[in-house]
């Protein structure tokens, strides 16, 4: 394949999909996205959302192009097969295996971690199928200080991290993210880093937006502070354009700069 840019990972909300704006998936982003699948590029939506909220908004919002993959919950992978995704089962049995280990070395600590959130905080704390611990805070001031309590708490916990967009956040294995599954993707596809390509808005997105994983960085102009700052400090691409309008705009620049102008990808030479 020749093509400068050969997989394209994009979180979803925020990036990707601005579900309040007039079209919440831009043309011009389907339009590159699906004229580089059609040279052989693959496409990966990179989100914290499961399987069914993903579907569910993925159809309202009717879009012309379809995923390759799909990174759920920030670490479970699943590839496109026909009409359906099909669960990576070696990559996403492992995940469960190895989260159920460290979950069960955490359940112990729950209720004073619970204690100390709800003794100085309007939070909601919750489980789900995907962490023991989840929490929604009243606002990002809040966010922040709980954030910085489990950080501290996660140091003496070997592979326990907190993943974070937003007022959300949950535990999670620190072996598990956007990054790791980027690049279990880019294993199976042979593909290597330095043509990747990686967009998204925030915390939760820092670890695909890295050189290790993507030569090829975006951030839309609605990314936190944090994000364009590590975008920038590894010479990616930080947009004055938010949301799919920004990653449209890095998209086209950085094929740009690899020597392969838009209107050939638009309209490939005959």
């Amino acid at each position: 394949m020749s093509l400068p840019i050969q997989l394209i990972s994009t979180d979803f909300d925020g990036t990707f999909f601005a579900e309040f704006e007039n079209l919440p998936v831009p043309e011009k982003i389907q339009t590159l996205i699906g004229q580089l699948q059609a040279r052989g590029a693959k496409w990966v939506i990179n989100t914290g959302r499961d399987m069914s909220s993903l579907m569910e908004t993925l159809a309202r919002a009717r879009i012309s192009v379809q995923p390759d993959y799909l990174v759920l919950v920030e670490r479970e992978i699943h590839c496109h097969d026909g009409s359906w995704y099909v669960g990576v089962e070696e990559w996403n049995q492992a995940c469960a295996r190895d989260h159920k280990a460290l979950f069960a070395r955490v359940r112990v600590d729950l209720p004073g971690l619970m204690a100390w959130v709800n003794a100085r905080f309007q939070a909601t704390l919750y489980e789900d199928a995907y962490s023991p611990f989840c929490l929604i805070a009243g606002n990002n001031g809040d966010a922040d200080a709980i954030h910085d309590f489990l950080n501290d708490y996660c140091l003496g916990v070997p592979n326990l991290t907190v993943v974070r967009n937003d007022v959300y956040a949950r535990f999670s294995h620190a072996a598990y993210n956007k990054g790791t599954a980027l690049a279990e993707i880019a294993r199976r596809l042979k593909i290597t880093p330095d043509h990747i390509f990686a967009a998204g808005d925030h915390l939760n997105d820092l670890p695909m937006l890295s050189r290790e994983f993507a030569h090829w960085l975006v951030a839309p102009e609605n990314a936190v502070i944090s994000v364009k700052e590590s975008v920038r400090r590894q010479n990616g691409f930080v947009s004055s354009l938010p949301h799919a309008h920004g990653v449209a705009q890095g998209l086209e620049l950085h094929l740009a700069n690899a020597g392969l102008a838009v209107s050939n990808v638009i309209h490939p030479p005959a």
